[in-house]
């Protein structure tokens, strides 16, 4: 079994690594997946704050890497 932190040093690197690509909807798409794992785990150890706020940034970032580009 997967022990929670390990989630959550997951979700940290992932996060972490998306600062060094350059294109923004790449950095954006990767902060989402982050937002995701980060989702989990606060699931998985039941901090709603953890949760609400990754949910907020997961759609924050998907709609910004997605949205058409003026």
């Amino acid at each position: 079994m997967i022990a929670p932190e390990w989630i959550g040093w997951v979700a940290t690197g992932a996060f972490a690594s998306s600062y060094f690509f350059k294109d923004a909807r790449t950095l954006r798409a990767i902060q989402g997946v982050a937002a995701m794992l980060w989702i989990g785990y606060g699931l998985f150890i039941r901090a709603t704050p953890v949760v609400v706020a990754n949910v907020i940034v997961a759609v924050a970032a998907g709609y910004s890497a997605w949205r058409p580009v003026k």
